[in-house]
């Protein structure tokens, strides 16, 4: 006897795109450590991706990820849905040549592909995107800067969508962006979808020199070898937590395979099979034991989602 379908279960087969179960996020992740998410999606296209998003629960966590370079899922999992941006929400194209050339990308671009086509195609101002080791959504969601460039000084629009697939295109005044963190105005849950952004006019030739040399001065600098997720801490006020956690003698501060890096000190590296739990506890370490000596509350700039 056939049953009926409900109408979720006609929805999500009507789905283009890639659907996994008790997904590992170990294997999404940067620094290759993690619990499993219990659905994750790889959307077709945008449509496709409004469409696997009303088939979401209201009270669903649901969680966009690109490179997972800022993030770190919990051993114990994610109990949501989590959507991957990088090859679904994608595409560069250059939208205008004046003065200032404007460029739209997609949410699931990494940075340093915005880079080298604003340089390719007439732009400049552009090159410190090279630096950043995640997606365009990332760089939106969390105003990604380096090398003195961030992403919302350069914002003209974005186009976001909610959890009923509703697409939004909205400027760069209904946000509020501060050091690593800009937030909707209006308030409501949106994500990156694309954003629209504005450089001054260059030469590729220049341009092109100077993100090589910031990625010699990365590679210098930062432990590239190793999984890792970029700086773990913002950088408090006049101040660099690389400097704060040298200063309390913390480099190589290890907890089983999880470490504080012994070349950049605001980064934990994993150094072969580190847990989740053990990066949080260097994370937790290095706070408690800064903040005990120095009186400096260290900020996250990872993310950490899921259940212990």
């Amino acid at each position: 006897m056939t049953m009926d379908m409900s109408d979720n279960d006609h929805l999500l087969a009507a789905l283009r795109g890639t659907l996994f179960r008790d997904e590992p996020m170990a294997r999404h992740v940067s620094w290759r450590a993690g619990g499993r998410a219990r659905v994750c999606y790889q959307p077709a296209s945008v449509a496709d991706l409004c469409a696997f998003l009303r088939t979401r629960g209201e009270a669903e966590p649901i969680l966009f990820v690109g490179l997972g370079s800022n993030l770190l899922v919990r051993d114990g999992g994610f109990d949501g849905s989590v959507v991957f941006t990088h090859r679904a929400l994608g595409g560069i194209r250059q939208q205008s040549r004046g003065t200032r050339p404007t460029f739209a990308a997609g949410a699931g671009v990494p940075a340093p592909h915005l880079a080298r086509f604003v340089a390719k195609h007439g732009g400049g101002g552009a090159e410190w995107l090279a630096g950043i080791p995640g997606t365009i959504g990332g760089a939106l969601a969390m105003n990604a800067g380096c090398y003195g460039g961030e992403t919302w000084e350069h914002v003209l629009a974005v186009e976001t969508v909610d959890r009923n697939g509703n697409l939004r295109t909205r400027g760069s005044t209904d946000y509020v962006s501060g050091y690593r963190h800009a937030e909707l105005k209006a308030g409501g849950e949106e994500w990156f979808v694309s954003g629209v952004f504005v450089f001054e006019r260059g030469e590729e030739a220049p341009a092109m020199e100077r993100m090589r040399q910031l990625l010699t001065t990365r590679v210098a600098t930062q432990p590239l070898n190793q999984p890792n997720a970029g700086s773990v801490f913002r950088n408090p006020p006049d101040d660099h937590a690389a400097r704060l956690i040298e200063s309390c003698g913390l480099k190589g501060y290890r907890v089983g395979a999880a470490q504080v890096s012994w070349k950049h000190a605001n980064f934990i590296v994993n150094l072969g099979g580190a847990t989740a739990a053990d990066i949080e506890a260097v994370i937790d370490h290095v706070q408690g034991i800064v903040l005990a000596k120095t009186r400096v509350g260290l900020v996250r700039e990872v993310r950490i989602v899921g259940e212990k």
